[in-house]
This record gives structure tokens, sequence and C-alpha cells, in this order.
């Protein structure tokens, strides 16, 4: 079947980066455009077979093969990409028991297994590391410290343990004091009480400690490891009952920190950054200090405070009033987390990928400060996804986030970024879509980004939901311009969906064909020839292309007496032949073609098919080839189909050559549609026009020669070139064809030597 290929479709210079204002950028684009490690595809294919391969326990669980054996590092990274993807459970976690698989550094970060699949699988390894975030509520923090405890080299040797967002059962202790190797601890968002922090500050080398809004309400006890403790979070500390003196009076014994993180919520206002920043003789050895969030801050005090402090590298400052004088630019070797420039932004965004207040507010300063940006920023955009995916039910996050990538990839920016980056981006899109699906504006940043066309061509994405939203937004009657996105998006990717993906979408499919025709309806009402009415017709051309229920939808809502008054409406050879393209794909169908063999219709092809215009010629040449290939619709009406061939025979006779140009770039997703005529020897007129269309097609685009090999194809043309009654003009295109498949498709063997 025919359909309309878009001019802006052709391949495009890709720009780099502007690396001047991406310092990041270079970097990114060589890592996005890279391919995947060895490593990484073979560990991929081994979890995606993983039940193929493994063997099944009694217990429905996992089990490798005996002689399978894991080196340590690799074992580490099988266990993480096997978590990243959500495939670590309680039946596969089991292929960790055992000696095959030596862990060092555990990552089980939002994994939902029990409390006896971890202990199997994990606390008899020698382990030295172990992240434990927001692991589902069947694996509470007491059974984790259990496990761990129940290994006596664990409890001397495990140095590191995050344990962010996880459950607690109630009324039970934290019992640290046994993992007296411990030398970082984070209980970021945990049930954490004083006796904890008590229990904790005894652990001999512990160095760095998160109890960042926990339940904590006195920080004294930290008084016990102050000669030890080398990084101190805790932002947000709702629940501290401490003065400020008393709390500066603990961070002034705490001399041998080199960073502390006593950031805020900007909704909850504190003033302890501001007072901390007067004093003189506090944190003599601090090189990470993070404020964010602070109240009464100025750049006068942060610039003194660091000044003093010559050592210091990194300053949080985002929502407060700092962060916007010369020193925070000129100051070497001095990084920034604020919202004064895109350079403090992007470290803003690196530095709380994990907190989404802070996520929200960097998003909301990168989307003012790149408004209006022309440079190409890869570095930029990769943090947005990063923080896209940390926080997927985040409303404000997912929003910010789609309003920047808009501002990071229109127009031609999008040419300059990774084609892996972009599909990241778009993905996240997409899944943003289905967790806040009647959030319109969201919606609507969705389909802005869909418009890119690097992004609608280029990039991987599931192309099947994408028609299905767009398709819906048809119907939803938004603003004029929403409107004419949503059809331009959905002529191309009818495009790009398979044959069995439009059959698929079903009532998207009918609803989208109704509202596109009642578009064209309006708009040739209006005898308004716009962008919109342009758009529709391509999309209902292209989305009839090898789509018999797609036709059968355009047939049963008067498409047919809609695109009679299109003719009659208009002249314009663009809209004639996107009119007649369509009319070709539902004549193609046997079961409506006879539909089509009315007055209406033969009058006007029968004046279109001379048409000075090539395209439009060869489009009415195509619907009379398929109408009247089958003479049984022609028997109860009054229509001279001898006539029409004729006229088609001396037509074909006078257009130029077959490799002639056509202001229509014509393609077709394979020639079957070409089969009945090809071998329909009483009616040479069809079949010559057949003949023509293929080497037409084959000569402008190599592609198709290799993909019109199908069965049949070959032994089709052969038949016409040694037919002793085919026309000769017909015998000579079918050998021209031939001799093109021999001169340029390599696997010579599949083609018969006639």
């Amino acid at each position: 079947m025919v359909h309309f290929l878009h001019p802006d479709l052709s391949p495009r210079t890709i720009a780099r980066p502007d690396a001047q204002r991406d310092a990041p950028g270079h970097c990114v684009v060589q890592e996005e455009a890279s391919p995947y490690s060895l490593v990484d595809i073979c560990l991929n294919v081994l979890i995606t077979n993983l039940e193929k391969l493994c063997s099944e326990r009694s217990d429905g669980t996992l089990c490798l093969p005996e002689h399978w054996h894991f080196p340590q590092e690799l074992a580490d990274r099988f266990l993480g990409v096997m978590t990243w993807q959500g495939k670590l459970t309680d039946r596969t976690a089991s292929i960790f028991r055992g000696n095959q698989m030596k862990l060092r550094l555990v990552n089980i970060k939002k994994a939902k297994i029990s409390t006896a699949a971890f202990i199997k699988a994990f606390c008899h390894h020698k382990l030295i590391e172990l992240d434990a975030t927001a692991v589902g509520p069947d694996l509470p923090i007491s059974d984790i410290l259990h496990g761990l405890c129940s290994n006596s080299w664990l409890q001397q040797n495990l140095q590191c343990l995050l344990l962010d967002s996880t459950s607690i059962r109630q009324d039970s202790r934290l019992l640290f004091g046994q993992l007296t190797g411990l030398r970082v601890l984070s209980v970021f968002n945990v049930c954490f009480h004083n006796e904890d922090l008590a229990n904790v500050s005894q652990l001999p080398k512990l160095e760095s400690l998160d109890i960042s809004n926990t339940l904590v309400t006195d920080i004294s006890a930290l008084l016990t490891c102050k000669d030890r403790l080398r990084s101190l979070k805790m932002h947000y500390m709702k629940c501290l009952t401490m003065t400020k003196p008393q709390i500066l009076a603990v961070l002034k014994e705490l001399k041998c920190l080199f960073h502390l993180d006593i950031s805020n919520h900007r909704q909850v206002q504190s003033d302890l950054a501001f007072h901390l920043l007067q004093q003189k003789d506090i944190l003599p050895n601090i090189v990470s200090l993070d404020i964010s969030g602070g109240s009464c801050i100025t750049d006068g005090a942060v610039e003194l405070f660091i000044r003093q402090r010559p050592a210091m590298q990194f300053v949080g400052l985002l929502a407060t009033d700092a962060g916007y004088s010369n020193f925070f630019t000129t100051q070497q070797g001095l990084r920034v987390a604020g919202g004064a420039n895109v350079i403090q932004i992007s470290e803003a965004l690196s530095q709380y990928r994990d907190r989404s207040c802070f996520m929200k507010e960097a998003l909301y300063r990168l989307f003012a400060e790149t408004f209006s940006t022309q440079a190409t920023m890869p570095a930029i955009l990769k943090l947005v996804a990063v923080g896209m995916r940390n926080h997927p039910l985040d409303l404000p996050v997912q929003f910010t986030a789609s309003a920047c990538v808009l501002n990071l990839t229109h127009q031609g920016l999008a040419r300059g970024m990774p084609v892996r980056l972009l599909s990241e981006v778009t993905c996240l899109l997409f899944k943003a879509l289905k967790n806040f699906p009647h959030y319109q504006q969201l919606q609507k940043n969705c389909l802005l980004s869909l418009t890119n066309p690097r992004i609608l061509v280029d990039v991987p994405f599931d192309r099947f939901d994408a028609a299905k939203f767009v398709m819906s937004w048809l119907c939803k009657h938004e603003n004029p311009k929403m409107q004419t996105m949503a059809v331009s998006i959905t002529s191309i990717l009818a495009l790009q969906l398979s044959r069995e993906q439009t059959a698929q979408l079903k009532d998207e499919l009918l609803r989208a064909v109704k509202e596109l025709l009642a578009i064209v309806k309006q708009k040739t009402t209006e005898n308004l020839d716009d962008v919109t009415f342009l758009f529709a017709l391509k999309a209902l051309w292209n989305l009839t292309d090898e789509s018999p229920v797609a036709c059968k939808h355009f047939m049963e809502n008067q498409g047919l007496a809609i695109f009679i008054q299109v003719l009659e409406t208009f002249s314009g050879s663009a809209i004639q032949s996107k009119v007649l393209g369509l009319l070709n794909n539902v004549a193609e169908v046997r079961e409506l073609s006879s539909e089509l063999v009315t007055k209406d219709v033969v009058k006007h092809i029968s004046v279109l098919l001379h048409s000075t215009a090539m395209e439009v010629s060869y489009f009415a040449a195509g619907v009379i080839a398929h109408l009247a290939s089958d003479p049984q619709p022609w028997v109860s009406c009054d229509l001279q189909r001898t006539t029409l061939l004729q006229d088609l025979y001396v037509t074909i006779q006078n257009w130029p050559s077959s490799s002639c140009k056509m202001t229509a770039l014509v393609t077709y997703r394979s020639f079957k549609a070409f089969f009945p005529l090809l071998g329909n020897f009483s009616q040479p007129e069809v079949q010559l026009w057949a003949l023509w269309a293929m080497y037409h097609v084959c000569s402008k685009n190599r592609m198709y020669s290799e993909q019109s090999i199908e069965p049949g194809t070959l032994q089709l043309l052969c038949d016409i070139q040694e037919h002793n009654e085919a026309d000769p003009q017909a015998q000579q295109i079918a050998a021209s064809i031939l001799d093109d498949f021999r001169m340029h498709f390599t696997n010579h063997q599949r083609l018969p030597l006639c």
C-alpha cells in the first residue's frame, strides 16, 4: 500500500554539543554514543534468560548450573543489574546462595524480597557494603540487622550500610552495636530515635552518619564519637527539640568533621545555618557545607565563612538568597549547588538527585535559565533524566522536568543529543503520563516533545503507546495548535507501526479516523486548506496504509463522500495526490474496492489521470489499475471499464521513464498488493502500471530493491519477462527490475536465473 513519507524524515547532519556551555557534555555524548560494554550485554542476556538457564528447587526458587562460578566483581555487577531492572525477587535471589557467587558490594535497593530470602542469599557472603535503601516492607531493618549479625565475619568487617527509607516493625529495637566494623551508616527517613543514635555513636569505627529526617530530638549523643566522625548529614531534622545554642555547642565539638549537611526544606523555616555562619571557632576542617533551604543567608556571610576556611570545596546554597556574587564564580576549586546560573543548578541536580524537595527547586530554576537557550547541553539533560527516574510519583518533579526537556531539546537542540539519552528521556515522559493520566499540562509537554523530528524519527521508544496517547488527543477538541500537533504526529507515527500494531489499536484507530475525517470535512466546508487540513489528509493516508481495518473505518464514516467533496473544492496537486493516495489504499482491499466503483469516483480519476502533476496522474492510475483488475463490480453499473483501461494504457505510454522524479516520494511497506496485478496477463494495462510503479520505487530507493524480495515476487517478474503474450514494454520493465536486483542485491543465489 502507498503512504505519504514526510519530507523532513530524511537523514540530517547531527550537530555536536557546545562543550564550552556544557563542559561535561562531551563526556556524556561519548558515553551515550558508545556501544554497551560486552560485560553488560552478556549480563543482560543472562538476566533475560535466567529462567531457561537455571534449574528449579523444590521450593520454587532458582538454582544456577553446578559448574557456574562468578568472580567477585562480576557477581556484584550481576546483582546490581538485576536490582536495577527490578528482577530481584525471592525466586531469583536464591541464585546467590552457596559459593558459586562471591559477593562483596551488595545493592538490593528498592527490591521486594522477604527476610528469609535475604538471609539465605546474602548473609553468608563476606560483604563490605550493603545498600538496602527503600527495600520492600517484607524486609524490615530489624531483620536486616539480625541477618547481618548472624555472621561473625560481617559483624567485624561490614563497613558500609545504607538503610534509607526502609521500614521498621513497630516496637522493634535497632541493634547496631554488634556491627563493630561499620564506618558508614545512613538511616535517612527511618524511624530512628535518640536511643538508636546513642547506640550508633558508640560504634568504634564510625566515620560517616546520615540521620536526616529521623525522629531524633537530641543530637548530644554525637559527642561520643566526636573524635572519629568525619561526615554528618542531618537535613530536615523536624523533630529536634534542642535550642540553636545547644545544637551549635555540639557541632563545635565535632572538630574532625569534613562534611556537614544541615540543609532544610524551604517550607520549614530554619535559621540554624544563619547562626552557624556567624561562628568563627566552629568546623575548622570543614571542606563541604550544605545549608540549602536555610533562611536569612546572605552572600556576605557565606563568603566570609569560606574565606576563613580556604580548604572548602563545596557549599550548598539552593533555595537561599546566597550564591549570586562574583565570589562564587571566581573562587577556584569551589563547587556551588545553587540557583544563580546553569553551573550551580547542574551541581544542585547532581547533589540532590535523591531529594525531591530540592530536585523540584533545581528544575524550576533550570526551566527559567534555559527558556530561550541556544546551547546543546546533554550533561544537563542527563541530570534531568536522573531526577525523573528517581522520583516517578512526584508530580511537581515530573511536570517541571518535562518542561525542562522541552527547553533542552527544542528546535535543533535535539540534533546534538545522543540518541540513547533522548530515548531514555522519552520513555520517562511516557512513564510520567501513565502515572499522572489526568494531568493535562504534563500531557501537553509530552506531546510537544514528540513534535521534534529528531525524537519522533530517530529515537527508540514505544511507538504503539505513543500512538494510543496521541490519537486520544485528537478527540479532546483542544485548541487549534494542539490539534495540529496531534494530527502531525499521528501522520508520522502511523508509518512506524506494523500492520499488527495498527490493528491492535482498535477503538483508538476508529476514533482517530472519525476525528480526522471530521477535521477534513470542516476545513473543506470552510474552503480552508491550512496546515491542519494537510496533516489530516496525510494522517488518514498513512493510517490506511496496509490496514484493512482503517480502510473499513474510513468507508463506514462517509470518508468517500468527504474525499469527493475535497476533490470538488480544491484543485491543488498536493491535495489531490493525498486523496488519491488514500483511495489507492482502499482500492487494494478487495472487499472494499467495489464500493469505489461509482460515477463520482470514476469521473474524478478519469480526469486526474491526465493531470500535468506526475504524482497525481500516477496515483489516479493506481486507483484505476486496482479497481479495473476485478471486472465483477463493473457488471452492474453503467461505467465503461474497457475505455478506462485503454485510457490508462495510453497515459502510461506517455509517462517519462520509471526513474522520473515526483513531488511526493512514493514508498510502500511491501509489494504484496501488486501480486494480483503482476499476474494479470489478460489485462496488460493493469500489469504495466504495477511494473512501472515497482521500478520507479526501486530506482528511487535502493532499500526497496532488497525489501521487495518476497516469496513469489521474482518468479512473477520472470514469468512476465518470458510470457509470449506479455506486453513488450512490460517485459522490458520486468527485465530491468531483475537486472537491478542482480546488480545490487548481495544474496544472488536467491535470484532465479530466468
